[in-house]
């Protein structure tokens, strides 16, 4: 699709055809989805996809994982005119941070970390990366967020998170109305119908804009 074209029908998702596929091989990515941030309509309508499901939801921060996930986080930041907080990948960080090893998509272990100055107890966050594969990435992002007493807020509630700083003085028993209620969550362009994926989708609220009809698709890599 043209940088420049616009469709009559802006339905969910048109500007997924906007994406690049992979001409470099197996050593890359199955396609290039930052294509669509050259588009200045595609980028908004994908941002307000990925927001869409939150209306009315409290927001206190966006976080975004890095590198992609910056793009579409600091720019759900900005419309919802909240902060932004950059979780990088180790070794970027001059102060203090929490950090949490991870296996991403391509099998390869790395680490991130956060800094440890920005995220306070009970604080609702809003994560995103553009893309979920595995979902690794996206579970240690969660794991350093929830590490720090913030909510990655959208947890469903058949599944509730016993939060260390509050376990230390009950007894899970009585933390039913310590348990952060359901606000927020995460967003991405895809997530995939991975094992991953289904662990988030079953835990959090979630954004995504790829139509039901195409997930399949995008799951094979097609």
């Amino acid at each position: 699709m043209d940088l420049c074209h616009v469709p009559a029908n802006r339905e969910k998702g048109w500007y997924l055809a906007l994406m690049a596929p992979n001409v470099k091989g197996p050593n890359y990515a199955w396609l290039d989805p930052s294509r669509l941030y050259c588009h200045p309509q595609g980028l908004q309508d994908c941002v307000a996809d990925l927001l869409q499901p939150f209306q009315g939801d409290l927001i206190d921060m966006v976080a975004g994982i890095d590198a992609m996930g910056f793009i579409l986080g600091a720019a759900a930041a900005a419309v919802l005119q909240k902060g932004f907080l950059a979780i990088r990948k180790a070794g970027h960080l001059c102060v203090q941070t929490l950090a949490q090893p991870y296996t991403d998509y391509s099998g390869r272990e790395k680490v991130m970390e956060v800094r440890t100055d920005a995220i306070s107890q009970g604080l609702r966050i809003l994560l995103v990366d553009q893309w979920v594969e595995t979902g690794g990435t996206m579970r240690a992002a969660i794991q350093l967020v929830e590490q720090l007493g913030g909510v990655v807020a959208g947890r469903r509630r058949g599944h509730p998170r016993v939060y260390p700083w509050v376990q230390q003085e009950h007894p899970p028993c009585t933390l039913g109305w310590l348990v952060p209620p359901c606000l927020t969550g995460v967003a991405a362009i895809c997530i995939e119908d991975s094992e991953g994926g289904r662990w988030i989708r079953e835990r959090y609220k979630c954004a995504h804009c790829v139509p039901p009809r195409l997930q399949p698709r995008f799951d094979r890599h097609q």
